[in-house]
């Protein structure tokens, strides 16, 4: 019911940024939640952003200070602003969104921080 594109994803050098985007096939207006998680190899996903209806916003700690999300309405997309990236943001990047009580996952995309 919900399709999920990223893009955004590429190689940067620490210390560099990249904006990730993620399309939904529905008005975003319907989403109940959207967010931003991430997977390096070997291990677990974790939450990096998450961004509800009302606006509140939840970061790792990882990630505070030099994260950001953010949408827009209009184009039915939501944004990951990562900046002063560090070798270990290094993982694939999956958009997620709850609509009617049920989790859409996107295919993801790869972002590599070099030293």
């Amino acid at each position: 019911q919900v399709q999920l594109v990223e893009s955004g994803g590429g190689l940067v050098q620490a210390g560099g940024s990249l904006r990730l985007s993620c399309a939904a096939s529905r008005t975003i207006f319907s989403i109940n939640a959207m967010g931003w998680y991430r997977q390096a190899p070997g291990k677990q996903r974790e939450l990096v952003a998450a961004l509800t209806s009302g606006s509140n916003t939840n970061y790792a700690d990882s990630v505070k200070g030099r994260f950001t999300i953010s949408r827009d309405n209009v184009k039915n997309t939501i944004y990951l602003q990562m900046n002063s990236l560090k070798p270990e943001d290094t993982a694939v990047y999956y958009c997620k969104a709850r609509y009617r009580d049920f989790d859409y996952w996107g295919q993801g995309t790869p972002v590599t921080v070099s030293s």
